[in-house]
């Protein structure tokens, strides 16, 4: 979708629809307030009538107003403007971006960000409001294509506003990449996105930017390095396992890079320990944790931020044959740890205690991994906040920070000494599963034993990076995070 800006008057501007905001009980403002007044009170009328509901996130399409060259004005209900804050915002556009992406209107201008929120500047809500009518916009096609006869996703959007906000429509096309990225990845089936295939996405990242190069470690590369516990998960599947390592230099090589490391687990069965048959379906966004460390790495890329960033991707498909790990088995890591395993479906920690590993060649100044971990973390946290871990508090700070500001929230959850006992056994350094009680949490601590020499930070996005459900997709989740993250870094 391409996003422009457009600083005619609102009822001057030509457009198949114009999109306003209107609080409740509240005087109407801007855009909305120009086209009230060029069709004579038509607005305030309709909204004096009931027919216009300013309940945040309900909107209404007005057809034909006098006086106002768009054909159509959608009207999205922002709620009371006392509690308008940056999520009601959000909220706002993705509603007014989900009606129109099944309209049968393919461009549209925005004035949504208009409406002032909390202490936020106009360039923010801009950027903002750019990035979730992209989000909005999105439909998978892939393996679905949309039918002739149905309605088709925007086109092109302009944004009321002059030259001086061009920056914010650029970071808000370049962070709206990302997050599609993130979004194809996940949705693709695990058929054809498998480690390999995403080894080849990450190439086709590298050939297209200038200050962009990539790794990909095969078997017998990762068997020299010793990575036996990412090696074992991929033992029970044709489909090989990778190392993906996209290196972005935009700062020179004297500065210590930011590195972020995602879980590819591009189908979990849960191996020998197999899953229940219903919902397994799911298990493809197994790779989410991948696809959103690509999809920032790419937004990076795009905002030319002058930052070096390390982007490593543990990609492996979990398959129980005759050759699976099997529970009780113990392996070596990479950094000469031995792992007993309990439970095979606990495989996504195991394929990322190797790349943390590796992941000190690069001495980053702060080290971020991305993954799909655990059922617990939705069981304590839902599908609003992805669960945040570090012994850093002032990493832990800056990402819960950058969450904030993105709308793109985090909770901190501990990772205590109290809690590494539960992974305490007598047949090596540690078990790979902690027991029921705080799961998320133990899961989080077996990582941290692998990251002892970094600054690092674990993000688990199980409950935020797809809905379940009848608009069950991909979400993209933590794109905009740890993009916000990157920007502030840089």
């Amino acid at each position: 979708m391409k996003l422009t800006l457009n600083n005619k008057t609102p009822h001057a501007v030509e457009s198949a629809c114009i999109v306003v905001g209107v609080f409740e009980d509240e005087p109407l403002t801007g855009a909305a307030a120009d086209l009230d007044k060029a069709s004579s009170g038509a607005i305030s009328a309709m909204i004096e009538s009931g027919d216009i509901d300013a309940f945040r996130g309900r909107t209404t399409l007005l057809h034909g107003l006098p006086g106002v060259k768009a054909d159509r004005i959608l009207v999205t209900g922002l709620g009371e403007a006392d509690r308008f804050d940056r999520v009601r915002f959000d909220m706002a556009c993705m509603s007014a971006g989900a009606f129109l992406r099944e309209h049968s209107v393919t461009e549209a201008h925005i004035c949504l960000h208009e409406a002032e929120c909390e202490d936020l500047d106009l360039a923010w809500r801009l950027r903002h409001a750019g990035i979730a009518f992209d989000r909005a916009n999105y439909v998978y096609t892939t393996t679905k294509p949309r039918k002739d006869d149905s309605p088709h996703p925007l086109k092109s959007v302009s944004f009321q506003g002059d030259a001086d906000l061009e920056d914010a429509i650029r970071q808000a096309e370049a962070i709206a990449a990302g997050y599609r990225r993130a979004r194809e990845l996940g949705n693709l089936p695990p058929n054809i996105c498998n480690p390999a295939y995403l080894a080849q996405q990450a190439k086709s990242i590298a050939e297209a930017h200038e200050r962009v190069d990539v790794d990909i470690l095969k078997k017998k590369d990762m068997a020299a390095l010793g990575m036996d516990a990412l090696l074992a998960v991929g033992q029970g599947s044709e489909n090989g396992p990778r190392l993906i390592v996209l290196k972005y230099n935009g700062a020179g090589d004297e500065e210590q890079p930011v590195a972020l490391v995602g879980k590819g687990i591009t189908f979990d069965s849960g191996g020998i320990s197999l899953k229940p048959g219903a919902n397994m379906d799911q298990m493809k966004f197994d790779m989410c944790g991948a696809a959103t460390v690509l999809g920032a790495f790419e937004a990076c890329v795009l905002l030319n931020l002058p930052i070096n960033l390390i982007t490593i991707v543990a990609a492996a498909e979990n398959m129980p044959d005759g050759r699976a790990y099997r529970p009780g088995d113990v392996l070596t890591s990479m950094s000469g740890k031995t792992i007993e395993i309990l439970n095979t479906d606990a495989e996504g920690r195991l394929v990322l205690c190797d790349a943390l590993t590796y992941c000190e060649r690069f001495n980053p100044r702060a080290t971020i991994d991305v993954a799909t971990l655990t059922g617990a973390c939705v069981v304590a946290l839902g599908h609003h906040a992805s669960g945040l871990m570090s012994p850093h508090d002032d990493l832990a700070e800056e990402l819960i920070g950058a969450g904030r500001v993105s709308v793109d929230r985090a909770w901190r959850l501990p990772v205590w000494e109290d809690y590494q006992q539960q992974l305490k056994t007598p047949f090596a350094d540690m078990k790979n599963v902690g027991g029921m009680p705080a799961g998320a949490i133990t899961a989080g601590c077996f990582l941290s034993r692998f990251a002892k020499k970094q600054r690092w930070a674990h993000i688990d996005i199980a409950g935020s990076a797809w809905k379940w459900g009848e608009a069950e997709g991909a979400t993209g989740r933590p794109v905009g995070l740890l993009t916000q993250y990157l920007i502030n870094q840089s």
